[in-house]
């Protein structure tokens, strides 16, 4: 959420974000308006109050009674500007960094930087919803009598892979050796602090996922009315509200935690995309990683991220490309989106496998997550969350590790959490 202050001081350019953002249905007059009727109805809460105190001094009991009934009304009054001003705050999106690329949609995107040599093959590659049929270590068709479409059953040596894929990613996340090498190779002036691993809830109450201005679209969300409990589509969601209604030190910060779970997501706007293989699931395994730092290193944070995300891809050795998302792409609570996208050989082209938001402190203003300064003041803190790693770049390992008999090769990087094995091959 924004501050008020500042959409008050700033009104071109939240109204601008609003047109960016597809969001053009907020009344911003509305909640200026509004903003100025709760002052009012603050301080008229605040006199009556003065004098029912003055009435109760003097012992004037046919005042005290009129005057507390005039504080009752006033103080509903307050309630009802106040729950319809919230209301209209919540839907106005964050502001989007000074380098974001304004954009319809994912047209709009701009490569950053690429990075790798696409694979030359001496044959023509599979798609990986082919090989992982032929190798039987990607079965959708009993998955999809067992579940429904965009479900899968990931078996053998490629279920292997992927709690190989995440060792790998944690044992880099959890080093401070490590971190502080990639943090020197990327210029990068920020802590070496590592990432503390966490097994979260993968269920969420629905208010607590407004608060982190995640639940919407609910249509894209698995929701229980019942038990009001929302499937996580992602770590994230509840590794935000961590220290929700909390004031950190700010000598504590950065705070960084990492988590691997499952992940779930209606895919209700994809329907007829990507009904083949692994790429657009249900459900898939995520290692999502969330940070809350002082608002000066948030930027900061995040190249963090995407520095770390790079590394894990150089290591594979697989080819990507760094994409900076526009604002018609970007996420509601964004304020800065990079996204990874992985080179997939078998289908000749590149898909998104990362992703990285830099949110500020839209989302701490929501969940009352405060910094404290040595000073004592309070500000919102900031937080960036990123995708450290997921099932997709199994399908790059797929398509690009592919050898004309079939067999797919297993990173170098890789092997020693896979046993030392150096290839999968059909059982």
């Amino acid at each position: 959420m924004l501050d008020l202050q500042f959409i008050r001081d700033n009104t071109d350019i939240v109204r601008q974000t609003l047109k960016n953002k597809k969001r053009e249905g907020v009344d911003l007059d509305r909640v200026l308006t509004l903003a100025d009727e709760r002052k009012a109805a603050a301080g008229a809460v605040s006199e009556l109050n003065r004098q029912r105190k003055a009435a109760a001094e003097a012992r004037d009991a046919d005042a005290g009674k009129r005057l507390k009934d005039e504080v009752k009304a006033a103080e509903d009054k307050y309630a009802a500007i106040e729950k319809e001003l919230v209301a209209l705050l919540v839907k106005i999106p964050n502001i989007p960094s000074a380098d974001t690329p304004v954009g319809p949609d994912e047209s709009g995107n701009k490569v950053v930087r690429q990075w790798g040599d696409k694979p030359v093959f001496s044959f023509t590659p599979k798609a990986h919803w082919d090989l992982g049929k032929d190798l039987g270590v990607i079965d959708n068709e009993k998955a999809s009598e067992v579940s429904g479409p965009r479900f899968t059953y990931i078996k053998g040596d490629l279920a292997q892979l992927e709690m190989a894929l995440m060792q790998f990613v944690f044992s880099v996340i959890t080093s401070r050796e490590t971190l502080g090498k990639i943090i020197a190779a990327a210029g990068l002036t920020v802590s070496d602090k590592p990432f503390v691993p966490v097994i979260p809830p993968i269920m969420m109450r629905s208010q607590v996922m407004n608060r982190m201005a995640r639940l919407d679209p609910l249509d894209e969300r698995y929701y229980f009315e019942k038990d009001d409990l929302v499937f996580i589509g992602s770590a994230e969601h509840t590794l935000g509200p961590l220290h929700m209604d909390e004031t950190l030190a700010e000598s504590a910060l950065p705070l960084r935690y990492a988590a691997l779970t499952p992940a779930f997501r209606r895919e209700a706007g994809a329907a007829g995309k990507d009904t083949r293989g692994i790429l657009r699931l249900h459900q898939f395994n995520k290692l999502e990683a969330e940070s809350f730092t002082k608002p000066e290193d948030g930027l900061a944070e995040q190249d963090l991220m995407v520095a770390i995300q790079e590394y894990l891809m150089q290591q594979l050795k697989l080819p990507y490309q760094v994409m900076a998302i526009c604002t018609g792409d970007m996420g509601f609570p964004d304020q800065r989106q990079l996204d990874i996208e992985t080179w997939m050989a078998g289908q000749n082209t590149y898909r998104e496998t990362h992703t990285s938001d830099y949110i500020g402190g839209f989302q701490a203003r929501r969940l009352n997550t405060k910094l404290k300064r040595a000073d004592s003041s309070t500000e919102p803190v900031h937080m960036n969350d990123a995708t450290m790693m997921s099932q997709r770049p199994l399908i790059a390992i797929l398509e690009n590790y592919q050898n004309e008999d079939g067999s797919v090769t297993i990173p170098e990087a890789l092997r020693p959490f896979m046993g030392g094995k150096v290839a999968i091959t059909k059982a």
